[in-house]
């Protein structure tokens, strides 16, 4: 499963952001052309993440579409599917691009500890 390794890079930039805050949530965003699944990219991130900061954060994949150009008829449009036949004429001579993003979209941090209880006596 080659979520592991892209949540080992996550990691690694999520930890390098994060300073030592504790990390609750976080977004990323792939490319339809890594064919990312959200469950076991989240699975492999807390397998990853255990005994970090980052450890217990909610993960929350956005897909990016691939575009995909028709050399048929000339159609340009979004696409998920990376083997995809042009959605207007049914042409298979279709260019699709982009699509290959890798991007950490957000980190959402817990709350720091409040002091309001310390120093009291």
């Amino acid at each position: 499963m080659h979520e592991y390794g892209l949540a080992e890079g996550v990691l690694a930039s999520v930890r390098q952001r994060a300073g030592g805050r504790k990390v609750a949530a976080l977004r990323v965003r792939f490319g339809v052309r890594h064919a990312v699944d959200e469950e076991s990219l989240a699975q492999a991130f807390g397998f990853v993440a255990e005994g970090t900061e980052a450890a217990g954060a909610a993960v929350r994949l956005v897909t990016v579409p691939a575009t995909l150009t028709c050399r048929d008829c000339g159609f340009t449009g979004d696409t998920t599917d990376v083997l995809a036949a042009c959605p207007q004429c049914d042409g298979d001579d279709a260019e699709i691009t982009g699509g290959d993003e890798m991007t950490l979209e957000s980190i959402t941090y817990e709350p720091a500890p409040s002091a309001s209880g310390a120093g009291r006596g």
